[in-house]
């Protein structure tokens, strides 16, 4: 399984700006969410390095310990 499946049907999604399933004819945005308190993250990219901030914990969270999801764009 690839990590950029698509949510409904798990064919890979294309990459064409935004996330893409052709199978489902949808787009996603993918999502990361703070492994301590769930909130959603802010992706902060600088430099080409993307970090990702949790607004309710106050601090930057380790890209490894998150958890994506992809959400539709409606």
């Amino acid at each position: 399984m690839n990590e950029n499946d698509c949510p409904s049907c798990n064919q890979a999604l294309e990459w064409t700006g935004q996330y893409h399933c052709t199978a489902c004819q949808r787009d996603y945005k993918k999502v990361g969410f703070c492994p301590d308190c769930h909130a959603e993250l802010e992706k902060l990219q600088a430099c080409g390095a993307a970090n990702y901030f949790c607004s309710s914990c106050n601090e930057l969270k380790s890209k490894s310990r998150l958890k994506f999801e992809f959400q539709p764009l409606d």
